[in-house]
């Protein structure tokens, strides 16, 4: 029977705010191997971890991230107040450092870093990168650059290849939203390439070029065991305790 890995989805998020340091260090206190996070830049280029393309859900204001400087960013409260109320009050919003360093102690742990369009659609993808790489630099070798962007994608495999240096990155992932869209990552050299459950065909076996298969949202054991038996390597959740609960029951 094929048992499927899990990615925690931002952390814990079904319990904290996405994204948040208390959120990641739930997910791998609950044992999570793989995390996954999103990533933009602020004003003056510091990756910080956001996923919306404005700060209202999240932050409770108006704005974009681009628009802020990382010490205002540093400052807002990212509380998700619709979901928690003032439960979270306390927390801030984190930075891909504030990542690199839960990773620096948890050696067993990997990341997904999800480069969002909104960073590459306002900076271009060489600063993206340019601001994304040192930062990730001392745990490379468990982090995995994810996107939709096939620019950004298409970009870092080239310096991958042309460079005698090792990237900033240990392998590279496609994220589309329908199954279809995989035809726009061939020749990519994916290590990874992750859909959305929602977009994937009712049945068949899935498969594309050598990269391991992940899929979101999946918070149900037996979709998640079916998946698995199609063909996908990992499934990406919310709530992975919980989840990873419901795996162990299976065995």
């Amino acid at each position: 029977m094929a048992i499927p890995e899990l990615i925690a989805h931002r952390g814990y998020a079904a319990r904290y705010p996405e994204n948040s340091r208390p959120g990641i260090e739930a997910a791998i206190a609950a044992g999570a191997r793989y995390v996954e996070v999103d990533v933009q830049l602020s004003a003056d280029r510091v990756p910080v971890l956001f996923h919306d393309a404005d700060l209202m859900r999240v932050c409770g204001v108006h704005g974009v991230v681009h628009e802020r400087d990382h010490g205002d960013l540093a400052q807002l409260p990212a509380a998700e107040t619709a979901r928690f109320g003032k439960r979270f009050a306390d927390n801030r919003l984190a930075s891909l450092a504030d990542l690199v360093a839960l990773l620096t102690v948890h050696p067993g742990v990997n990341a997904f870093i999800e480069i969002k369009t909104e960073a590459v659609d306002h900076f271009g993808v060489e600063a993206v990168l340019d601001a994304v790489a040192p930062v990730l630099g001392p745990v490379a070798s468990r982090c995995v650059l994810i996107s939709f962007s096939i620019p950004l994608l298409e970009y870092a495999h080239r310096q991958g290849q042309a460079s005698a240096a090792q990237p900033a990155w240990s392998g590279l992932g496609g994220v589309i939203e329908h199954w279809r869209d995989r035809a726009f990552m061939t020749g990519l050299g994916l290590s990874h390439l992750f859909c959305d459950v929602q977009g994937l065909p009712v049945e068949g076996q899935l498969a594309f070029e050598s990269a391991r298969l992940a899929v979101y949202e999946v918070n149900d054991v037996q979709q998640a065991m079916e998946l698995a038996a199609r063909g996908v390597a990992l499934v990406e959740t919310f709530a992975l305790p919980e989840l990873a609960e419901q795996m162990s029951k299976m065995d």
